[in-house]
C-alpha cells in the first residue's frame, strides 16, 4: 500500500484544490470538467445571486416595511434560514458532481424535485431574458446627445403627459422663461401625474395592448434585442463553465464599479440625504407585523436563488474537496450587501427627484419594472451627461441580469447532458446549449408582443413563487429525513474533512423548514390577484397563472408514483421502501473520492460502513446486520475512513 494510499484524505485534499493559493491546473473530473479556480465559481456564483431583484425590489420592499427596521428580519432569516439553504445545494450539488437531476440518486422516488426545478429554471430563464433584452433596448437608446424620454413633444405622448424639464429651444414657440416652473407646480397639483418615461415606456417601447389577450403585433426591436440576449448568452457558454467562468470575472465584478460611480454621483445631489433617510429610517412598531417577517423571509429565499436547481449545478463542477462551507457564506452575505448597497444608489436618486418636484420620496419610489424603466430612467434625465448615466444604468442592469441567465441556461443543458450521459453529448454539449437558447428564444417571442408586459409579469409572480417553496420544503424533508441527517452529515464531513457545524445541523432539520413553511403560509395568507397599475387581470389568466405554479410541483407526486410503481416488491410497501433507498450509484463521482462508506470491492456493489463514534449508538446487533452489506473501514486520522484492502 502505498504512502499517497495510508495519508488518504490530507493527500488529496492538498491535491484537489482545498488548500487556498494550491495552483491546479488539470481538471480533476476530465470527463465532466471542473472550475477552471474557485474565484470562477464564487464569482459565478455571485452572479447568479445578485440579480435585477437586488436592484428593484430590495429597496422598495426595505422602504415599504418600516425603512431600517426592516434590516432586522432581513438578517435574521438570513442567518436561520438564507446561508443553511445555500450551503445544503452547494454542499449536495457538489458531494455527487450531478446536476439538479443527477442527485436525486440519494433517494430515487424524489427525482421529480428534480423536473420541478427544471421547469422552475425554463420559466424564469424565458421571461429574465425578456427583461435582460429590455435593458439592452434601453442602453442603445442611451447612445444619442439627448435621451427619447427626457420630453413630451414625440409622436407617442398624450395631451396629459407633463414633463419636468422645458422643451428643447427648438420647439420653444410654445415654451417660456418659467416652463419648469410651471411643470412642477403642474405635476405638483395634478392629481396623476404621467410623465415623459412613462409614456415612452407604455406607448413606444411596449405599445402595450388593452389587455393580457390582446397580443396585438411583435415589437421587432424588443424582438431583435432578445435574439441579442440569447446570442450573448449562447456565446458565453459555448463551453460550458470553461467559458462563463471567464466571462464572469467581468460581468460579476462590473456592476460592483457601476453601482459605486452612481453612488457617488447620487449623494453629491441636492436632496440625496432626504431620499437615504427615508430609505433608512426605522419604524420599529412594524417589527410586530407578521407581514414585515414573511417579505423578509420571501426576499431571502428567492433572492439567493433557492430552488431553482442553479445552486446545485454550479457547485456540481467544483473539486470534490472545495470548502463549499466557506464559500457559503461568502456567497450569501455579498447577495444581501449588495441589496443594502443597491438601496442606496436608489434612493439617493430618488430623493433627489422627489426634491427637484417638491413631493415626498413616496410618491416618485417604485418597484418592478416601474423603477428601472420609469422611474430612475426619468431621474437620469435630471442630471447633467444624462446619456452617460443612462448607459452606465442600463449596462449595470445587463450586467446583473446575464449573470443569473448563465446559471439559468446551465443548470438545463447540465440536467440534460447528465441525464442522458453518453460520450457524444458531453463532447457535444455545445449543441445542447444552442439548441436550449433557440427553443428559450422561440418561447420568449410572445413575451415581445403588445401584450408580453402582461404574460412577462404573471410568469413572474406565479411561475416561481409558492412552487419554489414547495421544492425546497420537500428537498430537507428528503435529505434530512429520508436519507437520514446522520448519513448526510457524514458525507459532508467526508467531503469537506470537517463535519457541519451544530449550528446549520439544527437549521436544516428545524430551523429551515420551519421558516420555509411559514414562507408557504405567509404567502397563500397574503396572496391578492396580480394587477398592472389600474389593469385587472382577467380570472382565466390567473388560471393560466396557477397552472405553471402547479407544473413545477405536480412533477414531485407524478415522478415519486411512476418510481414506486416500476420499483422491485410483491406489495405497495415493499415498492415504497425501495424507491427510497439511495441509488447504488449514490456517492462521489471519481473512483479515488469513494472510500470509507463508499469503498467498491467491484463492479456493482457498494460498500457502506458506519463511522466508529455511531457504533455506540447503532449496538452491535445493528453493526453486525451492516456488516452483512458492507465492508470494514478503520478510520483515518482526520475523520476519513480507509479500506485496508489494497484492491480497493
Amino acid at each position: 500500500m502505498s504512502r499517497r494510499y495510508l495519508l488518504g484524505f490530507t493527500m488529496d485534499s492538498t491535491k484537489n484544490g482545498a488548500v487556498p493559493g494550491e495552483p491546479v491546473k488539470k481538471d480533476e473530473n476530465s470527463r465532466r470538467g471542473n472550475w477552471g479556480n474557485q474565484i470562477e465559481f464564487v464569482l459565478t456564483s455571485v452572479g447568479y445571486a445578485v440579480g435585477l431583484g437586488n436592484v428593484w425590489r430590495f429597496p422598495y420592499l426595505c422602504y415599504r416595511n418600516g425603512g431600517g427596521a426592516f434590516m432586522f428580519p432581513y438578517f435574521i432569516m438570513l442567518v436561520f434560514c438564507g446561508i443553511p439553504l445555500f450551503f445544503l445545494e452547494l454542499s449536495f450539488g457538489q458531494f455527487t458532481s450531478l446536476g439538479c437531476l443527477g442527485v436525486w440518486k440519494v433517494s430515487p422516488m424524489f427525482k421529480g424535485v428534480g423536473y420541478g426545478m427544471m421547469v422552475v429554471s425554463t420559466y424564469i430563464g424565458i421571461y429574465y431574458n425578456v427583461v435582460i433584452c429590455i435593458a439592452f433596448y434601453y442602453f442603445f437608446m442611451s447612445m444619442t446627445n439627448l435621451l427619447p424620454w427626457t420630453y413630451c413633444n414625440n409622436p407617442w405622448n398624450t395631451p396629459d403627459c407633463t414633463g419636468v424639464l422645458s422643451t428643447p429651444r427648438a420647439n420653444a414657440s410654445f415654451a417660456n422663461v418659467s416652463a419648469v416652473l410651471s411643470g412642477v407646480t403642474e405635476i405638483v397639483n395634478r392629481t396623476k401625474r404621467t410623465s415623459p418615461s412613462e409614456e415612452y415606456w407604455r406607448n413606444y417601447v411596449l405599445n402595450i395592448s388593452d389587455g393580457i389577450g390582446n397580443f396585438g403585433e411583435v415589437r421587432l426591436p424588443i424582438l431583435g434585442c432578445l435574439a441579442v440576449s440569447w446570442i450573448v448568452v449562447f456565446l458565453c457558454l459555448i463551453r460550458g463553465v470553461k467559458s462563463s467562468g471567464k466571462v464572469v470575472y467581468f460581468t460579476a465584478t462590473f456592476p460592483y464599479v457601476v453601482l459605486t460611480i452612481l453612488f457617488i454621483r447620487g449623494i453629491t445631489l441636492e436632496g440625496a440625504v432626504s431620499g437615504i433617510k427615508y430609505y433608512l429610517t426605522p419604524q420599529w412598531e412594524k417589527i410586530l407585523d407578521a407581514k414585515v417577517w414573511g417579505d423578509a423571509a420571501s426576499q431571502i429565499f428567492y433572492s439567493l436563488g433557492c430552488a431553482w436547481g442553479g445552486l446545485i449545478t454550479m457547485a456540481s463542477y467544483n473539486k470534490f474537496h472545495n470548502n463549499c462551507f466557506r464559500d457559503s457564506i461568502i456567497i450569501s452575505v455579498t447577495n444581501c450587501a449588495t441589496s443594502v448597497y443597491a438601496g442606496f444608489v436608489i434612493f439617493s436618486i430618488l430623493g433627489f427627484m422627489a426634491h427637484h418636484l417638491g413631493v415626498d420620496v413616496s410618491e416618485v419610489a417604485d418597484h418592478g419594472p416601474g423603477l428601472a424603466f420609469v422611474a430612475y430612467p426619468e431621474a437620469l434625465t435630471l442630471l447633467p451627461i444624462s446619456p452617460l448615466w443612462s448607459l452606465l444604468f442600463f449596462f449595470m442592469l445587463i450586467l446583473l441580469g446575464l449573470g443569473t441567465q448563465f446559471c439559468l441556461l446551465e443548470t438545463l443543458v447540465t440536467a440534460v447532458v447528465d441525464e442522458i450521459g453518453t460520450d457524444w453529448i458531453i463532447k457535444n454539449k455545445t449543441y445542447i446549449t444552442l439548441g436550449v437558447a433557440i427553443i428559450g428564444f422561440l418561447l420568449g417571442v410572445p413575451l415581445t408582443t403588445q401584450a408580453g408586459i402582461y404574460w412577462l409579469l404573471l410568469m413572474d409572480n406565479y411561475a416561481a413563487s409558492f412552487s419554489l417553496v414547495v421544492i425546497s420544503c420537500i428537498m430537507c424533508i428528503c435529505i434530512m429525513y429520508v436519507y437520514g441527517h446522520k448519513n448526510y452529515f457524514r458525507d459532508v464531513e467526508m467531503m469537506l474533512g470537517f463535519p457541519p457545524p451544530i449550528f446549520f445541523r439544527i437549521c436544516w432539520r428545524f430551523v429551515s423548514p420551519f421558516i420555509i413553511t411559514f414562507i408557504l403560509i405567509f404567502t397563500v395568507i397574503q396572496y391578492k390577484p396580480i394587477t398592472y397599475n389600474d389593469y385587472v387581470y382577467p380570472s382565466w389568466s390567473l388560471v393560466i397563472g396557477f397552472a405553471m405554479a402547479l407544473s413545477s410541483v405536480i412533477c414531485i407526486p407524478i415522478y415519486a408514483l411512476f418510481k414506486i410503481a416500476m420499483s422491485e416488491g410483491s406489495t405497495f410497501l415493499e415498492r415504497l421502501k425501495n424507491s427510497v433507498k439511495p441509488d447504488p450509484d449514490w456517492g462521489p463521482a471519481l473512483q479515488e473520492h469513494r472510500k470509507g462508506r463508499y469503498a467498491t470491492t467491484g463492479p456493482e456493489s457498494v460498500e457502506v460502513c458506519p463511522l466508529k463514534e455511531d457504533l455506540k449508538d447503532e449496538g452491535k446487533e445493528k453493526l453486525k446486520e451492516k456488516e452483512d452489506e458492507i465492508g470494514l473501514t478503520i478510520p483515518g486520522s482526520n475523520g476519513s475512513t480507509l479500506n485496508p484492502s489494497p484492491s480497493a
